[in-house]
């Protein structure tokens, strides 16, 4: 059995819907399943949604219609007959948005986020079905929250792997041709919850774990693992082979191409992961897999924009040890703060932090309690793994460098 993950570049519009259904011919599609995220920038755009529910509970309808549009307009472009079943499967994905708005009394945002942001896999894996089925790719559709258990811990809900095992045995053969959605899970009350953003690709490396999958295949609009992001590096070039080590290594500085809990389900039982392009699918792409650093041998450069840099300074002039520590990495974990990076000497500490949470605020009145505080917003991290001089120098030219760390194959720079 082989499983394959498109992302939302690859099912944005009627065309690209098209295309997946193109690469399944050309790479064949028996004993496959393939996990889908939701169409192009619709995440982002439920996420508003909940923005403006959480703010104004009757304020919803036209952003609301914005979603409903969008993916009415990739349907009808698919469905040329108005009376194809996925119309009506559409219509009643929309209406169970409506139900929980209507009948909701939570006031708690992970909690809303979870039960609203998933839809968007759920609309997209029911289109890419349907479509696929008229082309004569006959396909079986499942909902992945019967299959994929998690606490419930919205918005980041960690997979009871026991029970997530159980069900994918019980449910799922190797025969068929499966589809079913990234990103979601359900907890013990069959509440959804979801595993972190750019979490379908974690999804398919827990289904590829629990079926004992050959191989992962991650289909991107890149020609697969890049040592730079394009975007913002020049010359960016393909790495062939990555092993589980290295890529883990990547993933956790943040290299955007491999979701950072993807890797070590797949290491577990040496799953090789491979990483290529729906525009040219029979390209080699890059593998992960067993094996010693990168092919071919490059520094690789990985960027964290709106970064916040903190820095602590005691106000009693006392020592920050092991006890000061222990109590600020608790308030972190409290305030779902991710550090990136941290530097302390005697009496001051340093951290690069992630505030994806917005939770940051109510940490700086808790830390000005006991520290001096300054915060600079809006900050960039840049990590270069296997560095050299050269990629070094050019990476600081005409930059402010607010902090530096090294180690013997990792620099991190961060820049304001």
């Amino acid at each position: 059995m082989r499983v394959f993950k498109f992302g939302g570049a690859s099912v944005k519009d009627a065309a690209g819907v098209r295309n997946v259904a193109h690469v399944l011919r050309e790479m064949g599609h028996d004993q496959t399943l393939v996990v889908v995220s939701a169409m192009g920038n619709t995440t982002n755009a439920m996420e508003e949604l909940v923005g403006i529910y959480m703010a104004h509970p009757y304020g919803i309808t036209g952003s609301l219609e914005g979603i409903r549009r969008y993916h009415m307009d990739v349907v009808i472009e698919l469905f040329p007959d108005a009376q194809h079943p996925v119309y009506q499967k559409v219509a009643q994905l929309f209406l169970e948005i409506e139900d929980f708005f209507k009948r909701n009394k939570s006031p708690k945002y992970n909690f809303v986020y979870d039960q609203i942001v998933g839809y968007g896999e759920l609309l997209s894996s029911t289109i890419l079905s349907e479509y696929l089925n008229t082309q004569g790719l006959d396909n079986q559709w499942f909902d992945v929250r019967g299959l994929i258990k998690t606490d419930n811990h919205y918005r980041d809900a960690q997979v009871d792997w026991e029970q997530t095992a159980s069900a994918v045995s019980a449910k799922l053969t190797k025969g068929p041709f499966y589809i079913t959605q990234g990103f979601l899970g359900s907890d013990e009350n069959h509440f959804t919850t979801t595993l972190g953003r750019e979490g379908s690709d974690y999804t398919a490396a827990i289904l590829a774990y629990c079926m004992d999958a050959e191989s992962v295949t991650i289909w991107k609009d890149v020609p697969g693992v890049l040592n730079a992001d394009p975007r913002y590096f020049e010359n960016a070039e393909l790495l062939h082979h990555i092993s589980y080590r290295e890529a883990i290594e990547l993933a956790f500085y943040g290299a955007s191409v491999i979701h950072p809990k993807t890797l070590q389900p797949l290491q577990g039982k040496l799953i090789p992961l491979h990483v290529k392009s729906f525009i040219d699918p029979h390209a080699p792409g890059t593998t992960v897999s067993e094996g010693e650093g990168i092919t071919p041998m490059v520094p690789c450069f990985i960027v964290k924009k709106e970064q916040v840099l903190l820095k602590l300074f005691s106000r009693d002039f006392s020592f920050i040890v092991e006890n000061s520590m222990s109590e600020l990495f608790r308030l972190f974990h409290q305030y779902n703060i991710k550090v990136e990076l941290i530097q302390n000497s005697a009496i001051s500490f340093s951290v690069c932090v992630d505030n994806r949470f917005k939770r940051l605020e109510e940490l700086l009145e808790v830390l000005e309690q006991k520290y001096k505080v300054t915060a600079v917003f809006d900050v960039s991290l840049y990590t270069v793994r296997h560095f050299d001089e050269p990629s070094i120098l050019a990476l600081q030219k005409d930059k402010e460098i607010l902090l530096e760390q090294r180690g013997k194959e990792t620099v991190q720079l961060v820049v304001a």
